[in-house]
Protein backbone atom coordinates (compact mmCIF):
# COMPACT_ATOMS: atom_id res chain seq x y z
CA UNK A 1 0.00 0.00 0.00
CA UNK A 2 1.15 3.36 -1.00
CA UNK A 3 2.00 6.29 1.80
CA UNK A 4 0.07 9.73 -0.38
CA UNK A 5 1.80 12.67 1.60
CA UNK A 6 2.14 14.95 -1.40
CA UNK A 7 4.98 17.55 -2.68
CA UNK A 8 7.33 17.72 0.35
CA UNK A 9 10.55 19.87 0.25
CA UNK A 10 13.40 17.75 -0.72
CA UNK A 11 17.02 18.76 0.03
CA UNK A 12 20.07 17.47 -1.93
CA UNK A 13 23.63 19.16 -2.13
CA UNK A 14 23.25 21.86 -4.96
CA UNK A 15 19.27 22.05 -5.27
CA UNK A 16 16.13 22.38 -3.38
CA UNK A 17 12.77 20.67 -4.85
CA UNK A 18 10.15 22.13 -3.70
CA UNK A 19 6.18 23.23 -4.38
CA UNK A 20 5.85 25.98 -7.12
CA UNK A 21 5.26 29.62 -5.99
CA UNK A 22 3.85 32.50 -8.41
CA UNK A 23 7.24 34.16 -7.79
CA UNK A 24 8.57 31.69 -9.51
CA UNK A 25 7.29 32.75 -12.77
CA UNK A 26 10.05 35.34 -13.79
CA UNK A 27 12.73 32.60 -13.62
CA UNK A 28 10.52 29.67 -15.49
CA UNK A 29 9.91 32.51 -18.47
CA UNK A 30 14.05 33.30 -18.64
CA UNK A 31 15.27 29.37 -17.57
CA UNK A 32 12.86 27.07 -19.17
CA UNK A 33 8.80 26.88 -19.74
CA UNK A 34 9.60 29.81 -22.76
CA UNK A 35 12.28 27.56 -24.59
CA UNK A 36 10.73 25.65 -27.44
CA UNK A 37 13.38 23.11 -27.62
CA UNK A 38 13.50 22.25 -23.77
CA UNK A 39 9.29 21.97 -23.75
CA UNK A 40 9.17 19.94 -27.11
CA UNK A 41 11.58 17.52 -25.64
CA UNK A 42 9.12 16.67 -23.23
CA UNK A 43 5.89 17.40 -24.82
CA UNK A 44 4.62 20.37 -23.04
CA UNK A 45 3.72 23.77 -24.72
CA UNK A 46 5.36 26.69 -24.81
CA UNK A 47 4.56 29.14 -22.24
CA UNK A 48 5.73 33.03 -23.34
CA UNK A 49 3.63 35.17 -21.19
CA UNK A 50 3.63 35.67 -16.88
CA UNK A 51 -0.11 35.01 -17.73
CA UNK A 52 0.14 32.07 -19.49
CA UNK A 53 2.79 30.52 -16.61
CA UNK A 54 0.36 31.86 -13.92
CA UNK A 55 -2.21 29.76 -15.53
CA UNK A 56 0.28 26.93 -15.39
CA UNK A 57 0.87 27.92 -11.53
CA UNK A 58 -2.90 28.02 -10.59
CA UNK A 59 -2.81 23.74 -11.81
CA UNK A 60 -0.10 23.00 -9.99
CA UNK A 61 -0.79 24.76 -7.04
CA UNK A 62 -4.62 24.01 -6.83
CA UNK A 63 -3.29 20.30 -7.19
CA UNK A 64 -0.75 20.48 -3.87
CA UNK A 65 -4.04 19.93 -2.06
CA UNK A 66 -4.26 16.53 -3.27
CA UNK A 67 -1.72 13.77 -1.33
CA UNK A 68 -0.92 11.99 -4.73
CA UNK A 69 0.34 15.18 -6.38
CA UNK A 70 3.87 15.33 -6.56
CA UNK A 71 5.64 18.31 -8.96
CA UNK A 72 8.35 20.02 -7.00
CA UNK A 73 10.11 23.67 -8.77
CA UNK A 74 14.09 22.41 -9.25
CA UNK A 75 15.59 25.55 -7.28
CA UNK A 76 19.39 25.80 -7.61
CA UNK A 77 20.70 26.72 -4.04
CA UNK A 78 23.58 29.20 -5.25
CA UNK A 79 20.64 31.07 -7.59
CA UNK A 80 17.88 30.74 -6.01
CA UNK A 81 16.48 30.39 -9.66
CA UNK A 82 13.81 27.69 -10.72
CA UNK A 83 16.70 25.99 -13.50
CA UNK A 84 13.32 23.89 -14.31
CA UNK A 85 10.91 20.97 -12.57
CA UNK A 86 10.09 17.43 -11.82
CA UNK A 87 7.45 15.29 -11.11
CA UNK A 88 5.85 12.09 -10.42
CA UNK A 89 3.42 12.83 -13.50
CA UNK A 90 1.51 9.40 -13.53
CA UNK A 91 0.95 7.77 -10.25
CA UNK A 92 -0.70 4.40 -10.09
CA UNK A 93 -1.95 3.58 -6.49
CA UNK A 94 -3.30 -0.34 -7.74
CA UNK A 95 -0.57 -1.08 -9.33
CA UNK A 96 2.32 0.40 -7.44
CA UNK A 97 4.66 2.46 -9.44
CA UNK A 98 5.12 5.86 -10.38
CA UNK A 99 6.66 7.78 -14.02
CA UNK A 100 9.12 10.56 -13.76
CA UNK A 101 9.25 13.49 -16.00
CA UNK A 102 11.74 16.19 -15.71
CA UNK A 103 13.35 19.35 -17.26
CA UNK A 104 16.29 21.49 -16.93
CA UNK A 105 16.94 24.77 -18.63
CA UNK A 106 19.50 25.12 -21.32
CA UNK A 107 21.82 27.02 -19.40
CA UNK A 108 21.75 24.85 -16.63
CA UNK A 109 22.11 21.32 -18.56
CA UNK A 110 25.31 19.11 -18.35
CA UNK A 111 26.26 19.77 -14.52
CA UNK A 112 24.37 16.99 -13.32
CA UNK A 113 21.31 18.41 -11.94
CA UNK A 114 18.69 16.24 -13.72
CA UNK A 115 21.00 13.62 -12.05
CA UNK A 116 20.75 15.12 -8.50
CA UNK A 117 17.12 16.13 -8.73
CA UNK A 118 16.16 11.82 -10.51
CA UNK A 119 18.21 10.42 -7.65
CA UNK A 120 16.43 12.47 -4.51
CA UNK A 121 13.16 11.56 -6.53
CA UNK A 122 13.46 8.25 -6.97
CA UNK A 123 15.06 8.16 -3.01
CA UNK A 124 11.48 9.91 -2.12
CA UNK A 125 9.33 7.83 -4.05
CA UNK A 126 10.98 4.33 -2.61
CA UNK A 127 11.31 5.76 1.11
CA UNK A 128 8.28 7.95 1.39
CA UNK A 129 5.79 7.18 -0.91
CA UNK A 130 6.57 2.67 -0.60
CA UNK A 131 6.47 2.42 -4.52
CA UNK A 132 7.83 -0.77 -5.37
CA UNK A 133 8.71 0.65 -9.38
CA UNK A 134 9.61 3.80 -10.65
CA UNK A 135 9.54 4.02 -14.37
CA UNK A 136 10.52 6.75 -16.52
CA UNK A 137 10.91 7.77 -20.74
CA UNK A 138 12.52 9.64 -23.05
CA UNK A 139 12.35 10.75 -26.82
CA UNK A 140 14.83 8.41 -28.99
CA UNK A 141 16.34 11.37 -30.22
CA UNK A 142 17.30 12.89 -26.63
CA UNK A 143 20.29 11.17 -25.59
CA UNK A 144 21.46 13.43 -22.85
CA UNK A 145 18.24 12.47 -21.10
CA UNK A 146 19.38 8.46 -21.43
CA UNK A 147 22.58 9.11 -20.30
CA UNK A 148 20.72 10.91 -17.07
CA UNK A 149 18.50 7.62 -16.61
CA UNK A 150 21.17 5.29 -17.13
CA UNK A 151 23.08 7.24 -14.66
CA UNK A 152 20.37 6.50 -12.32
CA UNK A 153 20.22 2.92 -12.31
CA UNK A 154 17.31 2.77 -14.46
CA UNK A 155 16.97 -0.57 -16.35
CA UNK A 156 16.03 -0.64 -20.03
CA UNK A 157 12.76 -2.14 -20.63
CA UNK A 158 11.75 -1.25 -24.45
CA UNK A 159 10.67 1.26 -27.08
CA UNK A 160 7.48 2.27 -28.56
CA UNK A 161 8.37 2.97 -31.59
CA UNK A 162 7.14 5.52 -34.09
CA UNK A 163 5.35 7.22 -30.69
CA UNK A 164 5.77 10.83 -31.42
CA UNK A 165 5.12 13.05 -34.64
CA UNK A 166 7.61 15.56 -34.25
CA UNK A 167 8.88 18.31 -37.06
CA UNK A 168 7.38 16.13 -40.11
CA UNK A 169 8.51 12.57 -38.65
CA UNK A 170 8.52 9.72 -36.12
CA UNK A 171 10.01 9.42 -32.88
CA UNK A 172 10.33 6.45 -30.40
CA UNK A 173 9.75 6.66 -26.36
CA UNK A 174 12.57 4.78 -25.01
CA UNK A 175 10.86 2.76 -21.41
CA UNK A 176 13.06 2.42 -18.52
CA UNK A 177 12.14 1.57 -14.95
CA UNK A 178 13.49 0.65 -11.20
CA UNK A 179 12.57 -1.73 -9.04
CA UNK A 180 12.43 -1.40 -4.75
CA UNK A 181 14.63 -4.21 -4.51
CA UNK A 182 17.32 -2.76 -7.12
CA UNK A 183 17.30 0.67 -5.82
CA UNK A 184 17.76 -0.91 -2.16
CA UNK A 185 20.65 -2.81 -3.39
CA UNK A 186 22.69 0.53 -4.70
CA UNK A 187 22.05 2.25 -1.47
Amino acid sequence: MLTHNGTDTITTDRLILRKFEYSDDDSMLRNWIADEKIQSMYSEPVYSTKEEVKELLDKYIGSYERPDYYRWAVIEKASGECIGQIAYFLVDSKNHFAEIEYCIGAEFQCRGYATEATKAVIAFGFDRINLHKVQICTKTINKPSRRVIEKCGFTYEGTLRDYFFMNGEYVGRHYFSILREEYEDKK
